[in-house]
């Protein structure tokens, strides 16, 4: 019995395939969140695949109906081996996004799973079954070898992540005394490298809106009356320009951060954004004085979704009457959350641009949040992670991406450390998702060998 054999315990799970054939199984299930008929998938996957395999590991476990309406369910599991004992509190999400049928590469299905050397494609692989499969496997591995895990955990399943976790919040408020733990530990997101562990503390907010400008009742002929009707898209478009310059710089000052301090900057420096799959970074976008990590994981992004005006597709000549534009940004600690918006209309009407009306968007998104990177906690797990791994992880103050972390940090009240499973270039949210065997193994056995030192070696508390 050591951490050792807890180790290889978890690599020959991952060798003869069984992690690959669970995996599988929890693909199966569709649980696509942003479908309206989904209630009843989702119920299957907390009832049927989460449920009896946390109780096998002595978890008590409860699902309870999300307290808002358009939520899904949300399990809540349970094993307490000492009051002395630290608490961790780990989460997953059992949905996922729109399958996306008929988008994906010959030979491949959103919910069956297929094995292509060393990828393994299948909707959820990556965001998140995948990855919660890896910290549920890791907690089974330590409890087979050692007989008890030293420490008790609690663990957070929803089904609405996808849609912004509605009434995550709220269930944190109404729930705090029973989700009271010492710290999140817990898996979504990407490495920054598939070959080394990467684990961050915090995520960046988001916010996305509509800019509408409506001039008139139905299109009219351009020749006719080119010249003499404003044109909505050519005004819009010089409204977006206004909120960034041709580099993308933010030019609204409310958007513009003060939290890339010394600290900051110290543990971003060196960190890889450009290296491994996926598109080439545009070495002159962004922020023109900070580095590419700098403006990821330590600025705010404003970027144009979608426009339209008339009839793309089949354009005629005609002056259109309307022009919109899907817009989001997504931002840092440093940026009131509830000004943004306010800003943005100040802004608009300084410059002339009175007319173009803001629409928020109803999905929810979430707020900012950062752990000090100093944190006795992020030591922790990152002298964890060195030891297994052989090298250092990855360390970021916050994921660029967006997580629910403010319900854990700011209403649990929790230090938060997430050591994500996936990598860049995973196609997440969108055809081909997929997981690569070789960072699964690895994943796998650093969260063996971290939740082994938690049971072992008393965690900072």
């Amino acid at each position: 019995m050591s951490r050792d054999d807890a180790i290889n315990h978890v690599s020959d799970f991952f060798d003869t395939g069984t992690f690959q054939a669970q995996l599988a199984e929890l693909v199966a299930y569709p649980t696509e969140s942003q479908k309206p008929d989904s209630g009843p998938q989702l119920y299957r996957y907390l009832q049927d695949a989460m449920q009896p395999r946390l109780e096998r590991a002595g978890f008590s476990c409860e699902i309870f109906d999300n307290p808002a309406s358009n939520g899904g369910p949300i399990l809540v599991g349970e094993r307490i081996e000492g009051d002395d004992l630290p608490t961790v509190l780990t989460y997953g999400h059992g949905d996922v996004i729109r399958a996306q049928h008929g988008q994906w590469r010959e030979g491949l299905h959103p919910f069956k799973l297929v094995r292509e050397g060393d990828r393994l494609y299948g909707r959820g692989t990556a965001d998140n079954k995948g990855q919660h499969l890896i910290n549920i496997v890791a907690l089974e591995t330590v409890l087979a070898e050692r007989g008890s895990l030293g420490f008790n955990v609690k663990i957070v399943i929803e089904t609405s992540e996808e849609t912004g976790s509605a009434g995550l919040a709220e269930f944190f408020t109404q729930n705090r005394d029973r989700l009271a733990a010492d710290v999140l530990i817990a898996s979504d997101g990407p490495r920054l490298q598939p070959d080394t562990p990467t684990m961050f503390m915090g995520s960046r907010g988001g916010i996305s809106f509509d800019l509408t400008l409506d001039l008139r009742d139905g299109a009219h002929h351009s020749g006719n009356w080119g010249g003499l009707l404003a044109d909505p898209a050519m005004i819009l478009a010089h409204a977006l320009a206004s909120i960034s310059d041709a580099r993308g710089q933010i030019q609204i000052e409310e958007w513009r951060p003060t939290s890339l301090t010394d600290d900051i900057r110290a543990a971003l420096k060196g960190l890889p954004v450009s290296e491994g799959d996926g598109p080439e970074v545009n070495a002159d976008w962004g922020e023109e004085s900070l580095t590419p990590a700098e403006r990821v994981y330590g600025w705010n992004s404003f970027a144009v979704l979608a426009m339209t005006s008339g009839v793309p597709d089949a354009p005629v000549n005609a002056i259109s009457s309307s022009a919109r534009a899907t817009c989001q940004l997504r931002y840092v600690v440093g940026t009131e959350p509830e000004d943004i918006l306010p800003a943005l209309r100040r802004h608009l009407d300084r410059h002339g641009f009175d007319a173009v009306k803001i629409i928020p968007h109803e999905r929810g998104f979430f707020r900012a949040t950062r752990l000090d990177p100093d944190h006795p906690w992020v030591g922790y797990v990152r002298d964890s992670l060195t030891r297994t791994a052989g090298d250092p992880p990855h360390v970021l103050p916050n994921l660029a991406g967006s997580l629910p972390n403010d319900s854990f940090a700011e209403i649990l009240g929790l230090p938060t450390v997430w050591v994500p499973h996936s990598y860049r270039g995973c196609s997440q949210h969108a055809p081909n998702e997929h997981v690569l065997r070789p960072l699964c193994r690895d994943a796998l056995r650093v969260m063996a060998g971290l939740f082994w030192d938690i049971g072992e070696v008393p965690p900072p508390r």
